[in-house]
């Protein structure tokens, strides 16, 4: 894969991790000349067609969190090699370390650092819980440590994926199975309870140094989840805060219902821990938030048994006492408790004995199939909502709201979304792409496009700051989206001032408070401007021009020296007095005539001064030796050359 260009602008330049799923290589964005982390599927999941469905569709998802302790997700696509597809995620390049190394390092990590890093993942899961997206696999090898000290949490929504997916490896269950949480390793429900055990988990090994359960296989180690209790940290480790070690055993409590109901209050909690080591957190279970449980049989056979034994000894009581009226009314007393136990035994039994059933896969199933799977089950077959998806035909189901595998009681009501009305189509990704390349994708989606444009100092010329609607978004074919594209930076357009007559500094002054550049800047004998004062300048007062340009002006050295007239020089030599009547423009309220002296080769400016049209016709004298070109300027302009003769 090194050197190999995905998408026509990710360079491949070296490998820097990887995973069950996936290798991770460095890669550098040719569009944006950016460091990006380019994720690629193994080649034993490209041929599972329902994992790659559900691959791109919980990354499209997670592509839509922005969070700071959260790596982002900036493209995903599929790159066509020699008929062998690669499939690729580009998320955000991170420089550090994953939180594993630095564990792995030090052996276990201080207080501060716990509660830190802590913090950053719960914010992270937070965010993600609030997009209804479910981490799945949260463990030190995903989160990685930039060098700011800042956590990054990364495979958002990718473990729901493979989760799904019939595809499993060793390698990945060995990863990830000693912070599996207990509904994980029975195959059942996973939901945000499911993140949190796994973040006490990572809380625990950090803490501590050592991870709470071992065994020599995956399976040791999840049956020891679901069946073992940990050893409480402060065994260990016996600073820890009493406090944190009360969070900690809160999040790996083995039923869902038994840990924080949200991470809110789990952050709420380290927050305290944070501000006081010695703050009290309580561990008490809060029944009544908690699942619907199962009660227990009730053991009415032992409640009749003693019962009719209390009523023997009452009747050996009352031969003795009473008479045999009171004895014959207290069996029938007994005959009528005892049929009424067993009758009230019989009905909780229908009620409290119910079978088991695992919930199968209905997804891409057409709608009366599905419902015949499920009612056939005995369970309940409910439509929750109807949708258009490109990714499925009419009248198929999309979603369903218990994952498969997960064993649940007879009647439990399964939610379905099923797709309706023609199919839809995915709008591209064309964020940070080039404009031509954007337009291109656009249109191969059957969809429409509308370009406006913006300025910015940060993205270049042509390239898309942003769409709507959103890339990944599956809309009706024919839908118009709209791209905003740069025009790179905003180009201002000043009035240069006047300089001629202006100290030189104070020139310099005015060009960069006007936001121009200094030009070149000439020194040049003047008679008629002092030494260090501006005679001339590039851009006449008043032009408008663009911010950031250089501006050329000429000052003055001071009055020329003029060579002393001898009378042994010969005629050709001397330099004679030579006048000039030179008309200023009529048509403009001041000409600037401009004279140049070309004399033994050399070009010289002798003459440089404004007129206004209101004085008439200029009288200029000047010096020169016999046979000197003046070249005439009006503003910068050339208009004739005028020779001195005998």
């Amino acid at each position: 894969m090194i050197g190999k260009v995905l998408g026509g602008r990710y360079e491949i330049i070296e490998q820097i991790g990887g995973g069950g799923m996936a290798l991770v290589y460095k890669a550098r964005c040719q569009l944006l000349d950016r460091f990006v982390a380019i994720k690629i599927l193994k080649d034993e999941f490209v041929n599972d067609e329902e994992f790659i469905r559900k691959f791109r569709r919980e990354s499209q998802a997670a592509a839509r969190l922005s969070h700071p302790n959260i790596v982002n997700i900036y493209d995903v696509g599929v790159e066509n090699d020699n008929e062998h597809q690669i499939h690729y995620i580009v998320m955000e390049y991170i420089k550090g370390r994953t939180l594993k190394e630095i564990i792995r390092e030090k052996g276990k990590l201080s207080i501060d650092d716990t509660l830190n890093y802590s913090y950053q993942i719960a914010e992270a899961l937070q965010h993600a819980h609030l997009n209804h997206i479910f981490h799945r696999d949260i463990k030190p090898h995903n989160i990685m440590i930039a060098e700011d000290n800042r956590i990054k949490v990364t495979d958002f929504g990718i473990a729901r994926a493979a989760t799904s997916s019939t595809v499993t490896t060793t390698s990945n269950v060995l990863g990830s199975v000693h912070y599996f949480s207990p509904e994980q390793a029975r195959g059942g429900y996973t939901d945000d309870k499911s993140d949190i055990y796994s973040l006490g988990i990572v809380m625990y090994e950090m803490i501590t140094g050592i991870l709470p359960y071992e065994g020599e296989s995956p399976i040791t180690v999840a049956l020891k989840h679901v069946q073992e209790d940990i050893i409480p940290p402060r065994e260990l480790v016996p600073n820890i805060p009493e406090g944190f070690e009360s969070i900690i055993l809160k999040c790996v409590q083995k039923r869902q219902a038994d840990r924080y109901s949200n991470v809110d209050k789990l952050l709420k909690d380290l927050g305290k821990i944070k501000i006081n080591r010695n703050e009290k957190i309580s561990n008490t279970i809060d029944d009544t938030d908690s699942h619907t449980r199962v009660i227990p049989t009730l053991k009415i056979e032992d409640e009749i048994n003693m019962k009719n034994k209390n009523k023997k000894n009452r009747k050996e009581k009352s031969k003795k006492d009473n008479t045999l009226k009171i004895v014959i009314l207290g069996i029938l007393l007994a005959f009528l408790l005892a049929g009424s136990f067993f009758y009230g035994y019989f009905k909780l039994k229908d009620y409290l004995i119910t079978e088991d059933i695992v919930v199968p896969n209905i997804v891409g199933e057409q709608e009366d199939v599905a419902r015949g799977i499920i009612e056939d089950l005995g369970l309940k077959f409910e439509v929750r909502n109807r949708v258009k998806d490109s990714n499925f035909a009419p009248g198929e189901v999309t979603f369903q709201s218990i994952d498969q595998g997960t064993t649940v009681k007879k009647d439990f009501p399964i939610e379905v979304t099923v797709c309706e009305g023609e199919s839809l189509v995915d709008v591209p990704h064309v964020v940070n792409k080039d404009l031509s390349y954007a337009r291109e994708q656009i249109i191969d989606n059957e969809l429409k496009i509308e370009i406006e444009y913006e300025h910015s100092d940060d993205i270049p010329v042509d390239v898309v700051i942003r769409q709507n609607p959103e890339g990944g978004t599956s809309v009706e074919p024919g839908t118009r989206v709209t791209i905003v594209v740069s025009q790179g930076e905003d180009i201002k357009l000043v009035k240069i001032e006047k300089l001629v007559g202006e100290n030189v500094e104070e020139a310099k002054r005015i060009i960069k408070r006007l936001d121009l550049v200094e030009g070149e800047i000439k020194y040049e004998p003047n008679d008629e401007f002092e030494k260090d004062v501006v005679f001339w300048q590039s851009y006449e007062p008043g032009t408008e021009i663009e911010t950031k340009t250089a501006v050329d002006f000429y000052v003055s050295s001071g009055p020329s020296e003029e060579e002393p007239i001898d009378g042994d020089i010969e005629g050709d030599d001397l330099e004679t007095p030579i006048t000039f009547t030179i008309p200023p423009f009529q048509d403009k309220e001041e000409t600037q005539i401009k004279i140049i002296r070309i004399q033994d080769g050399i070009s010289k400016i002798v003459y440089n001064k404004g007129h206004k049209a209101s004085e008439g016709e200029a009288t200029i004298t000047l010096t020169g030796k016999i046979g000197a070109l003046f070249d005439i300027y009006y503003d910068d302009i050339y208009q004739t050359t005028l020779s001195k003769e005998e």
